[in-house]
């Protein structure tokens, strides 16, 4: 009788397929927006009031610029000398920029949720942190 050997896929070879398709896998990350912590200043502004403006100035570049500058860490003022906001926003770096924008999102709305019409607020998420104030400060 006759022995054939068997021909199929050698065994060290598939495992250096199945490492190298492994590695070529980009992995992503879903942002995880569970609210750690929202603080708020005990001051107040009020409705007309300079600073509202100042705020929705900041707040809307933080938004917008975060998730596309260096590691996601950004920090702004405003350019009203009148009533002058501070912002500052962060996200993890192994999010997406999409992600982080999401992730801010989230941010800004637990934060308004607790903190309305507050002077200064922040708000951390475990992927991304979302803070404004009346005056200069670094995290």
């Amino acid at each position: 009788m006759k022995r054939t050997r068997n021909m199929g896929f050698p065994p060290k070879l598939a495992l250096v397929f199945i490492g190298f398709f492994g590695w070529c896998v980009i992995a992503t990350s879903v942002p995880d927006t569970n609210v750690t912590t929202v603080l708020c200043n005990s001051g107040v502004y009020s409705k007309g009031d300079p600073f509202g403006t100042s705020l929705a100035y900041v707040l809307a570049e933080i938004e917008a610029v975060t998730p596309t500058s260096k590691n996601y860490d950004y920090f702004n003022i405003s350019p009203y000398p009148n009533a002058v906001a501070y912002g500052h926003a962060a996200c993890n770096q192994n999010l997406t920029s999409s992600d982080c924008s999401s992730c801010l999102g989230t941010a800004k709305t637990a934060m308004f949720a607790s903190c309305q019409s507050r002077i200064g607020a922040r708000s951390v998420l475990h992927d991304c942190t979302i803070r404004y104030e009346q005056y200069p400060f670094s995290d």
